[in-house]
């Protein structure tokens, strides 16, 4: 699918598949697994949102999102495993810059789930989504300082880190050192990996 613009992402993206990983919007029919990681304090400790402290929370949150789908609006797409259909985290382009062709990217994951390399997966699925159908020049993400695992990850799609920004935000009661990490896509043509990673995308009609 060729020139592809920010509201045909949410209007006729209808899901895709990594090797492990299946994404696709999410619905209220997700608050029990939304919850069950986003009230996770080891979970939302590095993640700018609050510790969701009941099932409103994560109705809530699902619910924005669902507006922003209808709007035609960057927004957050569940991950779940292929075999089961279980949701183990989000996936989302927090933000897209048409005139600049660049965006940035960012996950979370469920505890229970981590240290199996769905996160590296889901982000190299959302980097090569980026380069091949939304014409992307350059994707970035970020993370807390503190938050190493994150930066492993980004490390392992393929993104270079470019620098360490002091006190760049303020949230949950302090100020907090960020990581900036990027790929452009000469750096995505060039690594081998990406070459034999499957991503299969569906549009609706």
């Amino acid at each position: 699918m060729q020139n592809i613009d920010l509201s045909s992402i949410y209007t006729l993206w209808n899901g895709m598949r990594t090797p492990r990983l299946a994404f696709r919007k999410l619905s209220l029919e997700d608050e029990q697994a939304i919850f069950h990681y986003s009230s996770n304090p080891e979970v939302t400790q590095y993640v700018i949102f609050p510790t969701h402290r009941s099932l409103e929370d994560a109705q809530a949150f699902i619910k924005l999102n669902l507006e922003k789908y209808e709007k035609g609006q960057v927004a957050c797409w569940a991950v779940t495993l292929c075999d089961t259909g279980e949701l183990v985290g989000t996936a989302d382009f927090c933000w897209w810059s048409l005139d600049q062709r660049k965006a940035e990217v960012g996950f979370c994951f469920a505890k229970e789930q981590w240290s199996k390399g769905y996160a590296s997966e889901a982000l190299m699925g959302l980097i090569k989504f980026g380069f091949m159908h939304m014409e992307l020049h350059r994707i970035e993400a970020r993370c807390f300082e503190e938050n190493k695992a994150s930066a492993r990850v980004m490390e392992k799609a393929g993104m270079l880190h470019e620098g360490l920004m002091r006190d760049f935000i303020y949230v949950k009661g302090r100020y907090w050192n960020i990581h900036q990490y990027a790929i452009l896509r000469d750096d995505f043509d060039k690594i081998p990996k990406y070459d034999g990673f499957e991503l299969e995308v569906e549009w609706r009609e």
